[in-house]
Order: structure tokens, then sequence, then C-alpha cells
């Protein structure tokens, strides 16, 4: 079955707003997922390169993070060269970053002892220009700290990815606030896919777009990122057709 594409028209007034949003400036570029069911909800096929993006993991993620990072890492594992990460604490596992396609020795790590440093550590990673990725895990990110990310990221054609990490679920509520990022994710662990015998079978996760600037919110439900850093539709779900998008239904009435 093939999936209406939005017309040109759509396309070229989403990059005008995209241009817009970026004060006149052109984007960068853009790094799509290879997954059309979640491509094709993201203005120009992708996540905008030179942008800030922000996750954050639901439910009990929003404490140990565990998804929200793996979601980030596969994304950083696709761009070019290497990635900084900044965090404040010590309890980043390189072997599970590795599974979802971000090699050790791609890895830059900066350990700080607190989240003021996170923050100006990121910043000065995205001035750098010479990064595919900066990661930074923060618990608080405030309009104005991330406005300078995201005019930082613009500045040097990097990609930046908020990992939203908090101490207590009440904190989480943080979430809410209005922030700069180009796009919000949450993600949240999910039962992993049955298998035909006994054992684990891959990880799967129900992601939610929040936020998109020229895009609209939509959530999926997907098998983890692999050792390449690609997410993949659940094989139960895969021959299901894709819903037409919002427009379209519009349109059609």
């Amino acid at each position: 079955m093939l999936i209406a594409q939005p017309p040109r028209a759509f396309d070229a007034l989403r990059a005008t707003i995209a241009k817009i949003e970026a004060g006149g400036r052109a984007p960068k570029g853009f790094l799509p997922f290879g997954l059309e069911v979640l491509d094709h909800r993201l203005p120009n096929g992708g996540l905008a390169l030179g942008a800030l993006h922000e996750v954050a993991g639901g439910g009990n993620g929003a404490i140990d993070g565990t998804a929200s990072a793996l979601f980030a890492a596969g994304i950083a594992a696709r761009t070019r060269g290497q990635v900084l990460w900044c965090v404040t604490r010590k309890d980043l596992f390189a072997p599970s970053l590795a599974q979802a396609g971000l090699s050790a020795d791609r890895i830059i790590y900066v350990e700080a002892g607190d989240e003021k440093t996170v923050l100006a550590c990121f910043e000065e990673g995205l001035r750098h220009g010479g990064l595919g990725a900066v990661v930074g895990e923060v618990a608080r990110l405030s309009m104005t700290a991330s406005r300078r990310l995201q005019l930082a990221a613009e500045g040097s054609g990097t990609m930046g990815i908020a990992v939203r990490r908090w101490r207590r679920q009440a904190e989480a509520a943080d979430f809410g606030q209005p922030t700069a990022a180009t796009t919000r994710w949450r993600v949240t662990a999910l039962p992993s896919s049955p298998l035909p015998a006994a054992g684990v079978g891959r990880p799967r996760w129900f992601i939610e777009l929040i936020r998109c600037k020229a895009g609209e919110c939509a959530d999926f439900e997907l098998e983890a990122c692999d050792e390449t850093g690609r997410l993949a539709l659940p094989a139960d779900l895969a021959d299901r057709s894709l819903a037409a998008p919002p427009w379209q239904s519009r349109a059609a009435g």
C-alpha cells in the first residue's frame, strides 16, 4: 500500500517556517531515522542537524534514564565524527551504548560537578563545530539555557541532544515547561518483542514525539535501536497499514 505524501507546497511551507524559526539561517541538513512511519512525521523527513533535540524517559525511565539515553545514543551513532557526552552521574554504561550503535571509541566523556558545568560544556562542544553530536544529561533546562544551546547548534551545524533526567519522579513535571528545542521526545520501555521460543526478545519502546517545530505530535511503538543505531517496526505491527497523516484526513474531509 502506497503512503500519500504531503504536497510540495506543504514541504515548501515547512522549510520556510523552519528558516524563520532559525533566524533566517537555512537548515544544516537532516538525519532520517530510516523508518518511514517515523520519518514522514518529521519536516524534511528527518531530525534537523544544527539543532537542539530534547529526550526524556517515561515512567521509571524519568529517573534511571536508560531508554532515553539509548535512544539518544542511536541518533548520535548515525552522525559523523566524535560524540561529546556530558554527565554529572557516573552510571553511563558504555557497552549498552555500543549495543545501540555508539561504540566507545567515538565517545568523549565529560564528568562535571554540577549541571551548570554540564550546560557550559554542552554549549562549548556545540560551538566547536568538529563533533558529530553533543549529548548533555540535565534535569532542568530553562528557556534561556536551551536558546543558547539552540543558537550554538545552528551556528556550527552540530546536533545537540539534551537527555532530561531527574532524581525524583515529582521533578519530571518540569518536562512540561517550554524550551527552544526543535523536537521533544519521551521514550518509555515496553515488554520486549515476543520470541517463538523461551528467551528475551529485542527491547521495545513507546516513543512519543511531544513537540516538533513545523510538524505535528505523534507516537509510535517500535523496537529499540540495534547495533547500527536504527529503530525497527515490530514484526507483529509491520503488516498493518500506516495511518494517514492528520493533514490528509482533513483534506479528504
